[in-house]
């Protein structure tokens, strides 16, 4: 199961949320998305987690705990939509309209 984790302190990166899910069980892979210019976390993350029961056991056990005074959420993440250019995420070229410049 692919949870989102968000509202997480700016100073947590993967060996922080790696603490944070895996004594709740296993954890196959975590994303910390980075500031492109900074390259700071941006204060959420993705965690995948092999196992349903434990996944969900994770989520009942940190959502909701305060961290570094940071209230932490975490949900299933939603699947990740297609963009029309195919790299997924946001299009930003509808509406743009590149022969008017």
């Amino acid at each position: 199961m692919r949870l989102f984790v968000g509202n997480l302190p700016r100073s947590y990166d993967e060996d922080k949320v790696r603490e944070m899910f895996s004594e709740h069980g296993e954890v196959s892979d975590i994303s910390v998305p980075r500031d492109r210019y900074t390259n700071a976390p941006r204060g959420f993350a993705f965690v995948e987690m092999p196992n349903d029961e434990e996944a969900n056991t994770a989520m009942s056990a940190v959502h909701g705990t305060e961290h570094e005074g940071r209230e932490i959420r975490v949900e299933e993440a939603r699947p990740r939509r297609e963009r029309r250019d195919g790299r997924g995420g946001f299009d930003r070229g509808s509406g743009y309209n590149r022969d008017r410049w």
